[in-house]
């Protein structure tokens, strides 16, 4: 488990984490989201040590990272796909690690058949694509099979197959009761991987709740509905003061009125419907609405 504890961060006159606290629990996929320039990277380094806070405290486990007298076998953590030494093969490189706390060699051959990078074992890591990187970054995190998972953006530059590959890790992690914590700009990826959510904006928690609570709490006025009188029915609908679109599946897109009104006007009208759905909002457009004023890059329009 990770504990975050009025964690703080300053550089300077930039306050980069402020008061910052939550909980990271086991058994299940923790996604940490929030605009760029938020403090995520920041407030995982601090997490796993590489990074001192100004005030609060970060643990694993009940204490803190460095702490503990075997800390790959409590956490593992992906934050810098290429920070591994270039001239290093992939299997030297996770030969290193699991040295340092007394596993066997064979413990990185495990690992590279596990992300699949057997095939370039013995090739310098410098060579290696982002997405390959990222795979023995994984393989790295993994080194001393510990209960809890810290990554960093681990999609970045995987293909399609690595992205379910990854995803599926995830999964199966929080599924034998691991502690994950994985960050992502990517909303379609995080509403299928993630079950709890922690959003912060410019350093401060924003969220702390589950993906269903969260695309819960905004209201999308539109109503999908399928017919085969569809002419009709959007002059009924328009008639009694809705707005009406139609999709590319011939569908109409309703606004203004609620599913148990269009079905009454339908039915007193005597029109068939075959679908009527109330739309329900995505993760990106709740993670937008959350965190709209806190995005501190923002590209103009020309």
């Amino acid at each position: 488990m990770i504990e975050v504890d009025a964690l703080t961060k300053r550089y300077g006159d930039k306050l980069a984490v402020h008061d910052l606290s939550f909980t990271v629990r086991p058994g299940q996929v923790t996604g940490f989201l929030g605009p760029n320039g938020a403090g995520k990277s920041t407030t995982m380094r601090m997490i796993v040590g590489l990074d001192r806070p100004t005030s609060g405290r970060a643990t694993v486990n009940g204490i803190p990272y460095a702490a503990h007298p075997a800390p790959l076998r409590q956490a593992g953590a992906l934050l810098e796909a290429k920070s591994v030494h270039k001239g290093r093969s992939a299997r030297a490189h996770l030969v290193a690690l699991a040295q340092t706390h007394g596993l066997p060699a064979s413990r990185a051959d495990e690992l590279l058949d596990l992300v699949g990078l057997s095939s370039v074992a013995h090739k310098r890591a410098g060579t290696f694509s982002l997405g390959m990187s990222q795979r023995l970054g994984v393989a790295a995190a993994l080194v001393g099979d510990p209960g809890t998972i810290l990554l960093d953006e681990p999609v970045n530059g995987l293909d399609p197959d690595g992205v379910l590959w990854i995803r599926t890790l995830l999964k199966d992690l929080a599924a034998e009761g691991c502690t994950v914590l994985v960050s992502s700009h990517l909303m379609s990826e995080m509403a299928v991987t993630a079950e709890h959510l922690v959003i912060i904006g410019r350093g401060r928690l924003l969220a702390d709740t589950t993906v269903d609570e969260l695309i819960a709490r905004v209201v999308v006025d539109t109503v999908v509905v399928r017919t085969s009188r569809t002419p009709a029915l959007r002059d009924l609908l328009t008639g009694a003061g809705a707005t009406v679109e139609t999709d590319e599946d011939g569908r109409l897109l309703v606004g203004g009125l609620p599913a148990e009104r269009i079905g009454e006007l339908a039915a007193t009208a005597g029109l068939p419907l075959y679908e009527v759905v109330p739309q329900r909002a995505s993760l990106e457009q709740a993670y937008m609405e959350l965190t709209r004023d806190t995005v501190e890059y923002e590209g103009g329009r020309s």
